[in-house]
């Protein structure tokens, strides 16, 4: 039998982060992992509700959050209804969103009891693998890196948003979000944060810096994020194991809403790779 509990706890920039835990009923000193979603996602997205039960299922206490300018509310955490908080949302919120949720799991007495804080995967997928990569590179608590087609790059996403210069001068550009069909905004802000961030951010000199175990699972028909992104994550940390799930795409299978009772099973596939790496590290 598994638990489930949702929390909500305070961001530093002034939005709420909404938290899921599930883990086995009655266990003690789980191992951690904590799930960062990707760009224009959210904690409930698809599969990943079913994912976290496989990790619990097999002993493990999964965190998952939605980024505090995601897009989503506490009232309606699926979506993006609060496009004003999307549009001001950058990679520096991101990260220290996860770092207030690894703070709030030292501080919470229901994490103490029943895991291991010593024994932490940070896990993301896309553009949240590469969030995981640069914070695991800066907080030594974090034990594993587990990143779901992942980015490799973060500069040549942001010089495709817009033309810097006609992003300035309007404030603001937008994306249309295929599945909703909102356009999505992204303020100036986004760019500036980039720039005055640029060295943090740097997903290559993240990675190399890391010297904890790290597993990439790449889909090979993946149309949103080359496999060979994949492979220059590989080539930049010779020590990562790298899985490259045959005929997987972006998210594996799942697509949202995600109304079967099993995981997709390239989905599986990678919770399968993800548990043996856990397992040998």
């Amino acid at each position: 039998m598994l638990t489930q509990e949702h929390i909500v706890i305070n961001g530093i920039h002034h939005k709420p982060i909404v938290i899921d835990t599930t883990y086995p009923a009655n266990a003690k000193n789980l191992p951690i992992i904590i799930f960062c979603h990707g760009y224009k996602g959210f904690k409930d997205w698809g599969a990943w509700n079913l994912m976290a039960s496989a990790f619990a299922r097999a002993g493990y206490y999964f965190v998952k959050f939605n980024f505090s300018h995601n897009g989503g509310t506490i009232e309606q955490p699926i979506d993006f209804p609060d496009l004003e908080a999307f549009g001001n949302n950058n990679y520096t919120k991101e990260l220290d969103d996860l770092a207030t949720v690894i703070e709030w799991l030292f501080n919470n007495t229901t994490t103490l009891s029943l895991a291991n804080l010593h024994d932490i995967t940070l896990m993301g997928h896309s553009r949240g693998g590469g969030i995981v990569i640069i914070k695991a590179e800066e907080d030594s608590r974090i034990k594993q890196v587990i990143a779901l087609a992942s980015v490799s790059d973060f500069e040549t996403r942001m010089n495709a948003l817009e033309d810097a210069s006609n992003w300035k001068k309007y404030g603001v550009t937008y994306i249309e979000n295929s599945r909703t069909k909102q356009k999505m905004p992204h303020y100036f802000q986004f760019y500036e944060n980039f720039i005055e961030n640029k060295e943090r951010l740097n997903i290559q000199r993240a990675i190399k810096n890391l010297s904890l175990p790290l597993l990439l699972i790449h889909g090979s028909n993946d149309t949103s994020v080359s496999v060979k992104e994949a492979e220059q994550l590989k080539l930049w940390q010779p020590e990562a194991e790298l899985k490259i799930i045959n005929g997987a795409n972006h998210v594996f299978g799942a697509q949202h809403p995600w109304e079967h009772k099993d995981l997709p099973k390239n989905l599986e596939e990678a919770v399968k790779h993800a548990c043996n790496f856990l397992a040998n590290c």
